[in-house]
């Protein structure tokens, strides 16, 4: 009996791994880890020094003190002070706000166009499947009303 239950369990995990959710979920997993780094590559080689053109070299060194002194090794440890790395945050929503940018205008929009127009299709074909039907159903009603009338006239004569 736990065989069969065994079986029934894997195959309904193989039956939720090959749902389409599931698989296009990995792929974007995938995509979009690869996608991180192009737009971490974008950040770091134009904006910031487009940055760095108006300040310091990188947004990550933008910074305020809460408690002073403060002091910052290179490798980002505090040595003294409350620092706020308020530069890091705007990279990084820099960084998110290009990365959606370019899903939404790259993938989901062209993606959204081409579903509605597919549905549009769709509904139309269904549009015309039903007139089709209709005249179809008005073609045998009056074949009906003709074999009706052709025996109650065929009766009445004999």
């Amino acid at each position: 009996m736990s065989e069969k239950k065994e079986t029934t369990v894997w195959q309904g995990f193989k039956a939720f791994l090959m749902r389409g959710n599931v698989v296009d979920l990995a792929v974007a997993v995938v995509i979009g880890a690869a996608f991180t780094n192009i737009v971490n590559s974008v950040v770091k080689g134009i904006i910031n020094p487009v940055v760095g053109a108006i300040g310091t070299k990188s947004l990550d060194s933008y910074n305020s003190c809460l408690k002073d002194p403060c002091k910052v090794a290179a490798d980002g440890t505090v040595k003294s002070g409350i620092p706020i790395m308020w530069g890091s945050v705007l990279g990084a929503t820099l960084t998110f706000v290009i990365t959606a940018a370019v899903v939404y205008f790259l993938m989901v929009l062209p993606m959204s166009k081409y579903l509605a127009r597919h549905e549009a299709r769709k509904k139309a074909r269904e549009g015309t499947q039903e007139v089709i039907e209709v005249t179809e159903l008005e073609v045998l009603k009056e074949i009906r009303d003709a074999l009706v009338a052709q025996r109650g006239s065929g009766y009445g004569g004999r």
